[in-house]
């Protein structure tokens, strides 16, 4: 008989008191900058746009899979600057560094600076971890991070141009010298580049902040004034694990609802089911002031601090 849960608790005690370290120094970090600490409802009646959003159902409303849209109405009536640990779910499988239900640390501030949020990002990191991280068998200093664009980041690995090949599948994968799968799209493509050749090679040595998506990646977040093909995002990796996601957020209400039928028209054509669009989100979005925003996995955070090697060792009770 396989062991329940609960009877690895005396092996896992260490690892969670570490987690609740964590999480008291991750309030005393915002507190002392001025941030408010929030909780939103769970059960939402949108639970995102993403094209791939695999949500769970909750009677008539969905479990939420990130607190975005609820934090954003709280900053667009005046909150200020908030930070949450929330819980999410995302019907995905479980692995090492993923559980179908876990906590999000997100937080959103007052201007519209992806610099000052990469800094302060990395300030929670050094105030939160030790100088060095070791985690599945990979070794992060932390004392200076790589800044690198994806841009960037596809010329050394890929050995292809993403912007200039943007929209064209044809053109990336004969740059990248791979053949297309059978309905293979450029975002496909793109996605399958960055998990085989430069995902592997991110936050290793040294932290690594992923910035300046392609427009095409852009979700949430504003297009960069200085190029329009690319948006003010960027994505942090460290022991060579997708931390976090962070957004320049986007206040153009129309842009957005226009991205948000483009993003429901590819996710109905592929999954069918769908949920209502979040008018009082769209509502919000015009009243939003400048704000930056971030979403990282807590309980990666954990592993990191306590050099776990599962994500299921420093959750209290994980149901598998």
């Amino acid at each position: 008989m396989s062991s329940q849960p609960w009877q690895t608790l005396p092996d896992r005690m260490a690892l969670l008191r570490r987690r609740n370290l964590l999480a008291a120094g991750v309030r005393a970090f915002f507190n002392a900058r001025g941030y408010m600490e929030v909780e939103t409802p769970y059960v939402v009646p949108a639970p995102g746009e993403e094209v791939h959003l695999r949500a769970r159902r909750a009677g008539d409303g969905w479990l939420n899979t990130s607190p975005e849209f609820a934090m954003k109405k709280l900053l667009a009536g005046g909150s200020g600057p908030v930070f949450q640990l929330a819980r999410v779910w995302r019907e995905e499988p479980w692995s090492d560094t993923h559980a179908p239900e876990f906590t999000m640390l997100e937080w959103y501030d007052l201007h519209d600076d992806m610099g000052r949020l990469m800094q302060e990002t990395f300030a929670l990191l050094q105030a939160t971890l030790p100088p060095e991280v070791n985690c599945k068998g990979v070794v992060t200093r932390l004392d200076e991070p790589e800044y690198l664009t994806v841009a960037e980041a596809f010329t050394r690995h890929v050995g292809a141009d993403v912007l200039a090949t943007a929209g064209d599948a044809p053109a990336l994968a004969a740059q990248a010298g791979v053949r297309l799968r059978e309905g293979e799209g450029w975002e496909d493509l793109f996605f399958r580049l960055m998990l085989e050749r430069v995902e592997p090679h991110l936050g290793r040595d040294r932290a690594t902040f992923l910035t300046h998506w392609p427009a095409a990646q852009a979700a949430l977040a504003r297009r960069c004034p200085e190029d329009g093909r690319v948006a003010e995002r960027f994505e942090l990796y460290v022991c060579g694990i997708e931390l976090a996601n962070a957004f320049v957020e986007l206040t153009d209400a129309v842009e957005q609802r226009v991205r948000f039928q483009e993003d429901r028209a590819r996710r109905h054509a592929l999954y069918g089911e769908d949920w209502k669009m979040d008018e009082a989100f769209l509502e919000a979005v015009e009243a939003l002031p400048a704000c930056a925003g971030i979403a990282l996995g807590f309980d990666r955070l954990v592993m990191l601090a306590a050099g776990a090697r599962r994500i299921a060792d420093v959750l209290w009770l994980p149901e598998i």
